[in-house]
């Protein structure tokens, strides 16, 4: 039921973010399915609620870049995405948007780019 229940919120999502006048945001998009292995993983620990193998996931994301749409402060969440060879939390984030989320975006260059990620899987 919760799968069903994410699935149906990344929909709505999708489908608002597309409307003009919605704000600024990634002009492109991606499947989940399209994502490396390791952010299905972490879409997964974000479904659950945790646990999140690194100190600084489900902080809030300040969007300081302005690649996302302008939302107030802790709106966005950010989410590692482990890079495999990499010591570090490496440059791959998943960020979230909305308590429970709403949104999600996928970048794989810590933040200059971002990929709305689609529902449809």
């Amino acid at each position: 039921m919760r799968a069903l229940i994410f699935r149906f919120a990344l929909f709505a999502a999708a489908a608002l973010a597309a409307l003009p006048g919605c704000g600024r945001g990634p002009d492109t998009s991606t499947t989940a399915d399209a994502l490396p292995r390791e952010a299905l993983a972490t879409l997964a620990l974000i479904d659950r609620g945790g646990p999140y193998p690194y100190r600084k996931d489900g902080t809030v994301f300040q969007n300081r870049e302005r690649q996302l749409p302008d939302k107030p402060r802790g709106y966005y969440r950010e989410y590692t995405v482990p890079t495999p060879g990499e010591n570090d939390r490496g440059a791959r984030r998943i960020v979230t948007g909305g308590n429970p989320p709403e949104v999600y975006y996928y970048t794989a260059d810590h933040y200059r780019s971002f990929r709305r990620i689609d529902p449809r899987r």
